[in-house]
């Protein structure tokens, strides 16, 4: 089964090869801590849509890294996630820069995780609010 630890040191020493969506989505992982994810992402051309604002599948796709990674930080060795649910909230356009994303765990239970992220532009702008449902998975 998914070692979180052990994955989470990969990305904290730089070795995004055990996550190759997010070397090709751009996104860097700033910091991790006990329920509790940072990454950054810079606003490609080719994230950009007809109208020249940052697709929002692209924005959602960060906050639930983000999300998923702050869940790590608390899941045990022999425990896994899946999502059951999101909501995102878009709050503003954005079309250049760098995109910071928080994602903090609201409450872990014995089977369900709620986490939420906010999106927010180099300018310190709120850009996108995600709420997230999970799926603890245990092995034996």
């Amino acid at each position: 089964m998914f070692d979180p630890g052990k994955y989470l040191k990969c990305l904290r020493d730089g070795d995004y090869s055990v996550n190759p969506f997010l070397g090709f989505m751009g996104i860097h992982c700033e910091e991790t801590g006990s329920g509790y994810a940072r990454f950054c992402m810079p606003v490609k051309p080719e994230f950009l849509q007809g109208a020249g604002w940052v697709q929002g599948g692209i924005l959602v796709a960060l906050a639930d890294e983000a999300i998923a990674h702050a869940i790590m930080t608390v899941l045990e060795k022999n425990e896994g996630l899946t999502t059951v649910s999101l909501k995102s909230d878009f709050l503003k356009s954005v079309s250049s820069g760098s995109l910071i994303a928080e994602a903090s765990v609201f409450r872990k239970g014995k089977t369900i995780v709620l986490a939420d992220c906010f999106i927010r532009n180099d300018l310190g702008h709120d850009i996108l609010r995600c709420a997230e449902t999970f799926l603890i998975m245990r092995s034996e």
